[in-house]
């Protein structure tokens, strides 16, 4: 629940005052990347930390300070996602979902229930499906959907995002004939008679998405605040937002500025089309309200998603010879728009999942002038997901940050390998290789493609096990992060990659007291636990905004 903005207890005259909690399990990061202990911290009147440390000693030099007790309870730095869809992630909660779906036929059982139900709205949207799961050896089709909803347009994107699957009245609402052409950077999925089964895959879903009524403002801002309430329950005190547009641009500022932002937001913009060419005049917007809102990235695509066959190889795919995937651009065209975005002053972060992909966005990144450089604006790569050996060094030589999603890989462990096989699959998912060479891994999650908590991405970061703890040692074990490693990827790693370490990322004097209080010690209990984390209170700037 959402609590309010000065429910720390401690207000004087209408102004929040100096508060200490006390009896607190706590963890942070210091300055030189340490895990360091203590049990009482010292929050100024503006929710800066003034001093962590001994309950004995903040107490002798602040002995009338209000105290807030924190029970023995471990306490944390608040987390952040370093990627994901705020308002993807509040829509999807009123939408379709088909994850826990096991095969075709429960999925088809549930679009039909769910389209009984749903008799105002006029068109069937929603997804999360993946046929890899459902073991079905091919896509699903349009005539499958067609006989459990004909009457009404069905539009479901798969778990990936990177796909969609269409019935017959959608098709037709959207143009879509046996004759028409595949976009650039997308595919229409045909069958041996090249007849449109229903799938589109990356860019050819814009040929679907143009047709569906956009949000208005009372549904943009239900999504706004569904997702607010779930970020913040799982104790993210900030996250990157890969895609902002002008709407979520707007409402954004304005709940920052009203003081509704409950998590911060570090906005990329979506492309470097008319939105950017019009918020860019006045620069990257660094902070807004005491860092609540930023806006001073851009997301590129380079190709698509794995489970789709949209990612990008080099070579072709292992379970499908026929194709290689697909760059969304021409190389000089990539180029152009990462140029577009640096000389902007404007940090660039590309989706890249094949090793394609991945190759053409190091060469764009890699031939930026020193000023705009990975260096100076810290570029980074989106999912990093499949490179080639030879071109891990080259992200640390040209200092690009491999932003990661643990998650992704002990959801993708059913197929990744049948997709680019076992030779191929040595520089996929590579965190620790990554590592030792230095670079810094900010993590997320990309929900709602995967769940927002954490403590899953900590947990597959350390474990790379579902939540059953299979494979028995984990998959590809040698890539494993150690518990403090995957939580300064969720902290510290992750501010660096903002441009924030100095404002946010770890409970350090002068830093904003975002911090969580949970159940159980991340860095005591067995690892297969550490999943079952529980947020109990997420505070921003010393102020309680949720309790369990």
């Amino acid at each position: 629940m959402f609590l309010g903005l000065c429910l720390s207890g401690v207000v004087v005259g209408g102004v929040q005052a100096d508060t200490l909690f006390v009896a607190a399990n706590g963890y942070t990061l210091n300055g030189r990347h340490q895990l360091q202990k203590f049990d009482a911290m010292l929050v100024d009147d503006h929710g800066k930390v003034k001093m962590t440390g001994a309950k004995s000693v903040l107490l002798k030099r602040y002995p009338n300070v209000a105290q807030v007790d924190l029970g023995g309870k471990t306490v944390l730095p608040g987390l952040i996602d370093a990627h994901g869809h705020v308002f993807n992630l509040g829509t999807a909660e009123s939408q379709l979902s088909l994850r826990s779906t096991n095969n075709l036929a429960e999925a088809l059982a549930a679009i039909a229930a769910y389209a009984e139900k749903a008799t105002q709205q006029q068109w069937i949207l929603g997804g999360e499906w993946n046929q890899a799961i459902w073991k079905l050896g091919r896509f699903p089709t349009a005539q499958e959907l067609d006989n459990v909803v004909a009457d009404r347009p069905v539009w479901l994107r798969r778990v990936d995002g990177h796909a969609g699957w269409a019935n017959t009245r959608a098709l037709k609402l959207a143009g879509i004939l046996d004759s028409t052409a595949d976009p650039v950077g997308g595919k229409i999925e045909r069958d041996s008679q090249g007849k449109a089964t229903g799938i589109l895959v990356d860019a050819a879903m814009d040929l679907m998405e143009k047709v569906i009524p956009p949000q208005n403002d009372v549904e943009l801002r239900l999504a706004l605040d569904a997702a607010l309430k779930q970020l913040r329950s799982v104790g993210l005190t900030s996250v990157h937002d890969a895609g902002v547009d002008a709407e979520s641009d707007r409402l954004f500022r304005e709940y920052a500025i009203q003081g509704k932002l409950t998590t911060r937001v570090y906005g990329m913009i979506g492309g470097v089309d008319q939105f950017f060419d019009r918020v860019s005049r006045d620069g990257p917007l660094l902070n807004l309200k005491d860092d609540l809102y930023s806006l001073r990235a851009v997301k590129l695509y380079s190709d698509g998603a794995l489970g789709s066959r949209g990612a990008a190889l080099l070579e072709p795919y292992s379970d499908a010879p026929h194709t290689k995937g697909l760059l969304f651009s021409k190389d000089a065209d990539m180029q152009a728009m990462v140029r577009k975005a640096a000389t902007k002053g404007y940090q660039v972060n590309v989706h890249a999942i094949g090793d394609a992909g991945n190759r053409q966005v190091i060469e764009a990144l890699g031939q930026l002038p020193k000023a705009y450089s990975a260096k100076s604006l810290r570029h980074r790569i989106e999912h990093a997901q499949v490179l080639a050996l030879s071109d891990i060094p080259r992200v640390a030589k040209f200092h690009i940050i491999p932003s990661m999603q643990p998650t992704h890989a002990t959801s993708d462990m059913n197929m990744a390998e049948d997709r680019v096989g076992k030779e191929r699959i040595q520089g996929a998912y590579a965190w620790r290789t990554f590592l030792n060479q230095g670079s810094t891994i900010p993590c997320g999650s990309d929900f709602p493609i995967e769940s927002p908590n954490p403590f899953w991405g900590i947990y597959s970061a350390v474990t790379r096990q579902d939540h059953q703890q299979m494979p028995i040692k984990g998959w590809y074990p040698e890539q494993a992060m150690r518990v403090q490693e995957a939580f300064k990827c969720f902290t510290l790693d992750a501010a660096y990659a903002a441009h924030q370490e100095k404002t946010l990322g770890s409970l350090e004097k002068g830093k904003w007291a975002d911090f969580i209080v949970i159940d159980q010690d991340i860095f005591k209990i067995p690892t297969k636990d550490i999943f079952k984390t529980q947020v109990l209170e997420t505070w921003q700037a010393g102020k309680l905004v949720y309790k369990k």
